[in-house]
């Protein structure tokens, strides 16, 4: 369904093209109209119900972030805008040169044009890669990698004991008494935890008991957890009703921070998987939502948060912004925690539902685009491969394997810069939005317009 829909969506946005320039912008200038209705239709594809922005056009640069250190200035759009521009040029390039038209001139005009957008942004970039330094601020990182099944074992094959001491073993391989964060992948406790009762848990003890014998130690770990409405509180739209217990609730896909003060800091999951997490549409599809995709994970519409939480304490320098899975591919969705102060990334996962696929690489390699965008260091927990850490211009350190239990160490740098696109998120989304919009009131116009001309034609016969 999602190779489906988004087959349909790009062949909107060229349809949409066709048409304006058809009946509009008849002139070869008109051709640069896609450039804007494309990046039109993948800026609002990233905050609907369908989201699904796997395949904007600027996350093809994942894998060489040499190429565009710049990124911190535009965001993935500016690689849109980038390729498309080159695309287009490259066209008329071949039609002045074989087409009908030829013109000896306009193939110099174009071929210089192609060159100096080529090797411009790519010199700049390899200038600020090769210069690039970032500041010491240290933070010394473990990153777990359980490598616990989603399908047989995380939901029903193992105990949360064991899972749990799964991770601890991989964790004391690495921990000492410098280590300032423990790193755990999402739902790695699967349990559901009453968000209310929270300290009333076994496994939120096992976590403390791990501080109490490291107290530098802060630990971030996924869970599984709900909240319970009280009676004349204001229901979110995912509340679902217990029935037998009769009160409402919401489920959540959470990221659970715990520090020396014991006090639990939470942060639930706001991007979620269309179909899998959420149900699109939910006051139109609610009926379906039991048929959910499990795709080893938590299912149904879960619960969201307005807000991008940081972890840290009150006084602390370092700011955490716990990204829990797919929210890792939206660039103007993080840059709200990179402006609510968080200084590091921590990414956790559970890439497992993948299987020995390409996504679980994809997935991973657009975090580099995230490291680029904000400049901030990210330590990335899977619950199976690809865990990893990466800098501040997107390379990655320590990547594990695939379906292999791993456990990994580094020092990792905070950062306090807020970036461009931080600061103003996707801004070339937003102007390619209003000139989409400009250009369809001036085709409604026009299409006005000329039907007027043709009543008044004739009238002028008859």
């Amino acid at each position: 369904m999602a190779i489906v829909f988004n087959a349909l969506f790009m062949t909107l946005a060229f349809f949409a093209y066709h048409v304006v320039r058809r009946t509009v912008l008849k002139s070869r200038g008109g051709l640069y109209i896609l450039i804007f209705f494309w990046i039109t239709f993948e800026f609002l594809h990233l905050d609907w119900d369908l989201s699904w922005s796997w395949l904007n056009l600027g996350n093809g640069f994942a894998n060489y972030p040499e190429l565009i250190q710049w990124y911190e200035y535009t965001g993935v759009f500016g690689g849109d805008l980038w390729i498309l521009l080159i695309n287009i040029l490259v066209y008329k390039l071949l039609l002045r040169a074989f087409g009908k038209y030829r013109s000896r001139k306009s193939v110099y005009i174009y071929g210089s044009s192609i060159v100096l957008l080529l090797l411009i942004p790519i010199a700049s970039s390899l200038i600020v890669y090769y210069t690039y330094k970032e500041k010491e601020q240290p933070y010394e990182c473990v990153v777990v990698q359980p490598n616990i099944d989603p399908y047989n074992e995380k939901f029903g094959g193992m105990t949360i004991q064991q899972q749990l001491d799964k991770i601890f073993n991989l964790a004391k391989q690495k921990i000492n008494k410098n280590t300032d964060f423990l790193v755990c992948p999402e739902t790695a406790i699967p349990e559901y935890i009453n968000e209310n009762e929270i300290n009333e848990y076994e496994s939120i003890d096992s976590l403390k008991s791990l501080i109490k014998k490291y107290p530098k130690l802060k630990i971030v770990i996924g869970i599984s957890s709900f909240k319970i409405y009280k009676d004349g509180e204001k229901l979110s739209r995912t509340a679902r009703y217990a029935t037998n217990q009769h009160y409402y609730y919401d489920v959540c896909n959470t990221a659970l921070y715990l520090d020396s003060m014991m006090i639990p800091q939470l942060y639930h999951k706001s991007k979620l998987v269309p179909g899998v997490e959420m149900m699109p549409f939910p006051k139109l599809l609610k009926p379906l939502e039991d048929f959910a995709i499990d795709l080893g994970g938590m299912t149904g519409s879960n619960c969201t948060q307005d807000e991008r939480s940081v972890f840290g304490a009150k006084n602390s320098p370092v700011k955490v912004a716990p990204v829990i899975c797919y929210e890792s591919i939206y660039g103007d969705f993080m840059s709200g925690y990179i402006r609510n102060g968080a200084n590091l990334i921590f990414i956790i996962t559970n890439d497992g539902w993948w299987n020995n696929t390409a996504g679980h690489r994809q997935h991973m390699q657009y975090a580099r685009l995230r490291a680029v965008e904000f400049r901030r260091s990210i330590a990335r927990s899977a619950n199976t491969g690809i865990s990893a850490f990466i800098n501040q211009r997107g390379d990655v350190f320590q990547p594990t394997t695939y379906w292999t239990p791993n456990v990994i160490e580094m020092k990792i740098n905070g950062n306090n810069k807020i970036t461009l696109y931080a600061q103003f998120g996707d801004y070339i989304g937003r102007i390619a939005m209003y000139l989409t919009v400009i250009t369809f009131v001036i085709f409604i116009a026009s299409i006005i317009l000329n039907k007027r001309k043709r009543i008044k034609i004739k009238k002028d016969n008859k």
